[in-house]
């Protein structure tokens, strides 16, 4: 079949009982322990590795890591209707074993990795014995690889690191760090001397690496592979945030949707005034149409490559953050004040949608590349002064098409030419 928005009956069991072990097991969980698969406590780290059990026997764990890598090879198709479901709940991709940053690291390190280094730090990443942070971006350079200015120099049995990274999100609690650098990407445990994180900000760490020394197999891929190497970690995160997003702004429109039906203003329910009537629509419309966008995306990957999807995928970048950002504030506006406190997920949804725009790149830079990469399929209009749709020259072309065709039937001109008599009346007033 050429067409075909269904999914395979087998796989939709599998989405089905995700779902119900996403509300029944870890929304529960995540009330009662936050951030459980982190914790120290052995008692909750053996109640979490019991729920993990069950994932991994229904195939499930590890879920964005080809058959190749260890995974079990959905596709990014199946695996946006997965992350459809689990985005909805904020531990589950971590309990799923498929959390960030981990996922990319750990794409990284099965794709590149010698198989030393897969023992050593991709199966333990793998069981979350360990957990990592990704270290690029700089605070003179944002995301820009050419103005990076961390470096590493052979010395010896040894590389030594110096430079300074910003926003290395959960670096400040992670067993090792993934550290682009301008000649290499290197892996550099938490604790190596030198490795200095300051005290803001909290989460996405700003980390100073001063004489930090490494074994010389600590070098992830080839010397001075970095950007490749990123390029693969990257391509994948930005459409698996996307697929993220696609729960998250369903979540934003349920609870508007419920609110409006819950709640009266001037006599009646908010449902039934225009205005926010035209919200829902529009928030539905917005996000169907970001579902779409990301499933076909996926499709795309699957039956070409990231390399040739690169631009759907940077399409997907920037239209997802302003979806996010769109829906939760209209939700937002629904709930009034209560949308406004951290009572529910709205706030820290719309707080998020600015930080959606810049993690991985930020948008201008992907509209950017979406811009160059279909300008490129197209040329400049021939004619000096008149665009390939100008009509006037359009219907020259036409008439002489038409002129062996008008000999061959006189009767054919005379219809044509009181068709155009007819119509230039027409255009004259």
């Amino acid at each position: 079949m050429a067409w075909d928005f269904s999914t395979e009956p087998e796989f939709q069991k599998k989405l089905d009982w995700v779902e119900e072990f996403c509300r029944e097991e870890i929304e529960p969980l995540e009330y009662v322990f936050p951030y459980a698969v982190r914790s120290p406590d052995p008692v909750v780290k053996g109640y979490v590795r019991g729920l993990q059990q069950q994932i991994k026997e229904r195939g499930l764990w590890a879920i964005f890591l080809d058959k190749k890598l260890g995974g079990p090879g959905f596709g990014q198709l199946k695996l946006a209707l997965l992350n459809e479901v689990i985005g909805r709940y904020p531990s589950a991709p971590a309990m799923f074993g498929a959390a960030a940053p981990d996922t990319g690291n750990m794409e990284m390190l099965a794709a590149y990795g010698t198989e030393e280094q897969k023992q050593r730090w991709l199966k333990p990443l793998l069981n979350q014995d360990i957990f990592s942070a990704y270290s690029m971006t700089e605070p003179q350079g944002g995301s820009d690889p050419n103005l990076f200015k961390t470096h590493a120099v052979r010395d010896g049995d040894e590389w030594v690191i110096n430079g300074e990274k910003w926003f290395t999100s959960a670096g400040r609690v992670a067993d090792i760090l993934f550290v682009m650098c301008t000649n290499g990407m290197f892996v550099v445990p938490r604790k190596t001397p030198g490795v200095e994180i300051m005290p803001e900000p909290r989460n996405h760490n700003h980390i100073i690496y001063r004489d930090v020394r490494v074994p010389l197999d600590h070098l992830l891929g080839p010397e001075d592979g970095a950007k490749v190497l990123a390029q693969r970690r990257l391509g994948g995160g930005r459409i698996h945030h996307a697929m993220r997003t696609i729960a998250q702004c369903k979540l934003a429109l349920d609870m508007m949707c419920e609110r409006a039906l819950s709640r009266e203003s001037h006599g009646k329910v908010i449902a039934e005034h225009q205005m926010v009537q035209e919200k829902i629509a529009d928030s539905y419309a917005e996000l169907l149409q970001l579902r779409l966008m990301v499933l076909y995306t996926a499709w795309k990957i699957d039956n070409t490559s990231t390399q040739e999807a690169r631009t759907e995928i940077a399409a997907v970048k920037f239209t997802m953050a302003k979806a996010l950002r769109e829906i939760s504030f209209r939700a937002l506006h629904i709930f009034g004040s209560l949308g406004t406190t951290d009572l529910t997920p709205l706030q820290a949804m719309y707080a998020g949608a600015p930080t959606m725009g810049i993690a991985d790149g930020v948008d201008e830079v992907h509209k950017a590349t979406v811009a160059r990469r279909l300008l490129a399929q197209y040329r400049p209009q021939q004619h000096p002064y008149w665009p390939t749709e100008y009509i006037p020259a359009k219907r020259e072309a036409a008439w002489k098409k038409f002129e062996p065709k008008f000999q061959a039937q006189p009767e054919l001109r005379a219809s044509a030419e009181a068709y155009k008599k007819y119509f230039a009346a027409r255009r004259s007033g």
